[in-house]
């Protein structure tokens, strides 16, 4: 069991490195889903002596609670917080037979609401801040701690070898909350078509898009 001690030692190199960024005068930025597994990264983020900037993605179908989870960690943690939308209305997000694309294309989904509101936020930014980890997927299993992403960017990954035990046990040793939906049956959460509860889980991601291989939704796929 990971203790107070060991995790203060991380946080210091993870501190160590966006010391390291900054001083080469790269601009940083992190993102954030404000699940509960985000709740480590974020607090670790809020410690450091410099604000850094977290993008939220709201693709106008996220959970009440997550919104709700959102304002209660930026209050607790002190967080500087950027919004980021699609810029075509959900009134366009139809096909052919008017149904909206996550029932029919969610790939084409996540890159509207997502890929390319991130795509166009990034531009502004020299590294980004990413909490995946390799247990999450066998895609972010091939990630390494930093790497060089789409348009230059580099990312980094300082969660990549957390494991999920590890952010259950941060997250009870300083008292952190939860997502309101975890103690429900939730553990991966994403917008509210796409999620399922634990029961029918095979893996963390696994609470996602229901019924079909997907276990990304473009974020850390397109790298490129």
């Amino acid at each position: 069991m990971s203790n107070i001690k060991e995790f203060e030692l991380i946080t210091n190199e993870i501190h160590k490195k966006l010391k390291d960024f900054r001083d080469q005068g790269l601009k940083l930025v992190g993102s954030s889903s404000f699940q509960t597994q985000s709740v480590p990264l974020l607090h670790i983020l809020s410690q450091f002596e410099s604000k850094i900037e977290i993008i939220f993605l709201d693709t106008g179908f996220l959970h009440p609670e997550t919104h709700q989870f959102r304002k209660e960690l930026t209050r607790k943690f002190g967080l500087h917080i950027r919004i980021e939308r699609s810029e075509i209305p959900h009134s366009q997000q139809r096909d052919s037979n008017g149904l909206f694309y996550y029932n029919t294309n969610t790939d084409y989904c996540c890159h509207l609401n997502k890929v390319i509101p991130m795509d166009r936020a990034l531009r502004e930014y020299d590294v980004w801040i990413s909490g995946v980890r390799r247990d999450q997927s066998q895609t972010r299993a091939e990630f390494e701690p930093v790497m060089r992403g789409k348009n230059g960017i580099t990312r980094y990954h300082p969660m990549l070898f957390w494991t999920q035990k590890m952010i259950y046990d941060y997250i009870r040793l300083f008292d952190l909350p939860k997502h309101p939906l975890h103690d429900k049956g939730y553990v991966s959460i994403g917008c509210v078509p796409c999620t399922v509860s634990w029961a029918q889980l095979t893996s963390e991601r696994g609470g996602r898009w229901e019924g079909l291989s997907k276990t990304e939704c473009g974020l850390h796929t397109e790298l490129k």
